[in-house]
């Protein structure tokens, strides 16, 4: 069996999961901002947002980023490569953030509005279309 075309598909498949998951949580806090503190559907949210998290954002996570450092000693580095390595390392940090956000709920202290979870809605998707167009024309600069 081919080890490299494995984690080819572990890498797929874990990045499609972690997208989904960073997909929908800003959209889960877009509804849990407009709910009131300790109210049934704000505690609903708490637990729906932090499983999310717990099983299957951060374990996409860490098979996004660990069978892409095994793909890469088959690819060795190119300038598409470390282009896309950054862009990953920014969906990381916004990853990170979003967690930062859940806690902030959590503790009944989010200050941020609906409409800022709308916006920071689309950076995965910016983020996302950039880095296939990297992966699909490994362009040459």
């Amino acid at each position: 069996m081919n080890t490299y075309l494995i984690f080819k598909t572990i890498h797929i498949i874990s990045v499609i999961t972690w997208m989904a998951a960073l997909f929908y949580l800003p959209r889960l806090f877009v509804y849990h901002a407009t709910k009131e503190i300790g109210s049934d559907s704000s505690e609903t949210f708490k637990v729906m947002e932090a499983k999310l998290l717990k099983i299957i954002a951060n374990p996409s996570l860490i098979f996004v980023w660990i069978s892409g450092l095994v793909l890469l000693g088959y690819k060795g580095l190119e300038i598409w490569l470390i282009l896309k390595m950054f862009l990953v390392m920014a969906m990381t940090l916004f990853h990170f953030y979003l967690n930062f956000l859940r806690i902030g709920f959590e503790n009944d202290t989010n200050q941020k509005t609906e409409k800022f979870f709308r916006i920071i809605n689309e950076i995965p998707t910016i983020l996302l279309l950039v880095i296939v167009v990297l992966v699909v024309f490994q362009p040459i600069f």
